[in-house]
């Protein structure tokens, strides 16, 4: 299918691009006329491609296109925290649903020190305080606890493995809500972007650092969105130093998902850490067992630390 899309997809932000979506009226294509194509993503559930400043994305099989209008319609209505579509509506191409993007910087993952957790916390902090009701349509939920679920399941298809048992008795400890078996508790609800990581910010010409990929945006508790990092945390893998500044900058920001200054972050943050814990380590190993490897040394950590919740 890629063989086929791929391509496609090229042509597409090529021909976007050539029509100065990005550009005033009438300005030149940077390619200049030449090549000036990438691959920038080529996964089973994502294919995403470059044509000079134009990112052109195929979505998931299976997306809904009325969730993904609604959602490139919020992203366009709040520029100043998501990197805004160049068009409002996706579009079809060989079944699936595309969209196009400016072209954005992405995080040097070669500099660590350079990492930019405090624009991550800082915009996620603006995403948490947008009222929902505020929206021009309803949003759909966030998937928090489905994803994870769904990562389960995928390890228990993958087959036997001898770092399964300690993930499948993490995610058994948790509650059935974080495990999406029950209603979550009653409590905050806010925009939500659904699957923070590093990967998901971009330095776009002239408006710094944006969140990117909205296809898991929704409302719902914003102590997912913070799970991630909390999670690294907890596992070693993300240093207390940077752990502090990303909360830091998140407080000063006025993010409404933690206590205030001095208050401890984890009666927020255990559940939906150790939920994203279990959920990361149980893609890992099914990887890994698809590919007949051994588990990596960040893959272990995460193993070690179910160990560690169970």
């Amino acid at each position: 299918m890629t063989t086929t899309l791929l391509p496609a997809l090229t042509s597409e932000a090529r021909s976007v691009a050539h029509r100065s979506a990005v550009r005033p009226p009438g300005g030149a294509c940077p390619c200049g006329g030449g090549a000036a194509d990438a691959v920038l993503a080529d996964r089973d559930d994502a294919q995403v491609v470059r044509h000079a400043d134009v990112v052109a994305k195929a979505h998931a099989p299976g997306t809904g296109r009325r969730d993904l209008t609604v959602r490139l319609a919020v992203a366009a209505r709040l520029p100043e925290l998501l990197l805004p579509p160049l068009r409002e509506a996706p579009t079809a191409l060989h079944g699936r649903l595309i969209t196009f993007w400016p072209h954005g910087v992405p995080v040097d993952r070669g500099d660590p020190d350079a990492a930019p957790w405090e624009a991550a916390a800082t915009l996620l902090a603006g995403l948490h305080a947008t009222d929902p009701a505020a929206l021009p349509q309803p949003l759909p939920q966030m998937r928090g606890p489905a994803k994870a679920a769904r990562a389960l399941a995928r390890l228990r298809a993958a087959g036997p493995h001898p770092a399964a048992p300690p993930v499948l008795r993490a995610w058994a400890a948790l509650p059935d809500w974080a495990r999406g078996e029950a209603p979550a508790p009653a409590g905050r609800r806010g925009l939500c972007h659904g699957d923070l990581h590093l990967g998901q910010l971009v330095r776009a010409e002239g408006r710094g650092w944006r969140l990117i990929d909205v296809d898991d945006l929704g409302t719902g508790d914003p102590a997912w969105d913070l799970a991630r990092p909390a999670a690294w945390y907890a596992c070693g893998l993300l240093s207390p130093e940077e752990w502090t500044r990303f909360l830091d900058a998140y407080r000063r920001a006025g993010g409404p998902a933690l206590p205030a200054v001095g208050a401890a972050p984890w009666p927020v943050l255990d559940v939906p850490a150790r939920a994203l814990t279990a959920q990361t380590a149980a893609l890992a190993v099914a990887k890994a067992v698809a590919a007949g490897r051994p588990l990596d040394e960040i893959e272990q950590a995460l193993v070690d630390a179910c160990g560690r919740m169970a």
